[in-house]
């Protein structure tokens, strides 16, 4: 995926979306349910029915851009609430897109035996 600016927020559309909607239903998604402005340049995040695609809508400042991705095994982690929206990170956002729970990452510490 293409880097994201800095400062960008990232907002998942809770609940499934109908994935044959193009650049304007999702921008009128946007604006209708979320409450939001499609063009401010924050990504904003759908899901399909069955988990296994999402899109992702995002204002570059000259037009609006449509990330899709399908997962061939698995499906992509979302949050239980059905309406409205959750903000993620880009870093968790990131782990979304390679099919990892961005909820609980699994972190591995090993203590060091010795120092240096």
């Amino acid at each position: 995926m293409i880097a994201a600016p800095a400062g960008v927020r990232v907002w998942l559309a809770a609940g499934v979306t109908d994935m044959r909607k193009g650049f304007d239903g999702l921008a009128m998604l946007v604006q209708q349910q979320l409450a939001a402005d499609p063009f401010s340049g924050h990504l904003f995040v759908f899901r399909g029915r069955r988990g296994d695609r999402i899109k992702v809508l995002w204002w570059d400042g000259d037009g609006l851009c449509l990330y899709a991705k399908r997962l061939e095994r698995g499906r992509f982690v979302w949050p239980q609430a059905t309406e409205g929206s959750v903000s993620l990170t880009v870093a968790q956002l990131s782990m979304l897109l390679e099919g990892i729970d961005w909820r609980r990452p699994a972190r591995t510490f090993e203590r060091p035996m010795i120092a240096g």
